[in-house]
């Protein structure tokens, strides 16, 4: 009987796989490591900024109580005051910050989009920046003034107004709070209309139920249950609606 010789041959492990996947492990530890570092330094300039505010925090004060300069507030308990100065300095320090989160933000997404993806990321980016800061602007011009006359005036007959200023301080920056959240409609609106699930025309024709809407919303997001406010925060949510319209159509272009 012939036997067949057979020949081996050596075992050669596949290393290509394990290549790539530690490659990717290696890149996604990086993405980690530059979101680490770009978190701390957004925090150490909030915390720069909260320090700086602190130290100047008698102006803050004097511009928060502007709206009620006829109001005499009162301590109810030792510190109050002290806490609620920290608590301003820390409110603004985010918010001064913001602008520096958004760029950390920018420069950490940015690598990884394409150019159509780059021209509309960074205008929506630089447009909710400027609507924010347009929603603490209306809210301390309008609604905080129209909240505040609204009740001085309905008590100013049987009560005399003495204020907690740490009272008064949660109220106006829920208000902020609230009203420059309310300001990304027109945001959303682009961000909802350039995916195409629905579009400007769409919106326009939804009218009567964004009226419902506004008003609802109006109730709900106000801190205070006064109407005057609600009716200006639903109107600038119309008006805000229209806006986001008109940029949606503009983008459509």
């Amino acid at each position: 009987m012939d036997s067949s010789i057979v020949e081996s041959k050596p075992f050669r492990f596949d290393t290509s796989q394990v290549d790539t996947d530690e490659a990717l492990t290696v890149e996604f530890s990086e993405h980690i490591e530059e979101l680490r570092q770009r978190f701390f330094q957004s925090l150490i300039v909030a915390t720069i900024i909260t320090i700086i505010f602190f130290l100047n925090i008698q102006w803050w004060v004097e511009l928060l109580s502007n709206p009620v300069s006829s109001i005499k507030f009162i301590q109810l308990a030792p510190g109050e005051y002290f806490i609620s100065t920290v608590k301003i300095a820390i409110y603004a320090g985010l918010l001064f910050s913001v602008p520096v989160v958004g760029s950390q933000l920018i420069f950490y997404i940015v690598p990884g989009l394409n150019e159509n993806e780059k021209e509309v990321i960074l205008p929506l980016l630089f447009l909710s920046t400027i609507l924010f800061i347009l929603g603490l602007v209306f809210s301390y011009k309008v609604l905080v003034p129209a909240a505040l006359s609204f009740f001085i005036n309905y008590s100013s007959e049987f009560v005399e107004p003495l204020w907690s200023f740490d009272e008064y301080l949660n109220f106006v920056t829920l208000l902020f709070f609230t009203t420059g959240i309310t300001f990304q409609i027109p945001l959303i609106q682009v961000g909802v209309g350039l995916t195409g699930f629905i579009s400007s025309e769409q919106m326009l024709n939804g009218w009567k139920y964004v009226l419902v809407g506004s008003t609802i919303v109006g109730a709900i997001l106000t801190p205070s249950t006064d109407p005057i406010t609600q009716i200006c925060l639903s109107i600038a949510i119309l008006f805000l609606y229209g806006v986001g319209i008109g940029i949606l159509k503009v983008y459509k272009k």
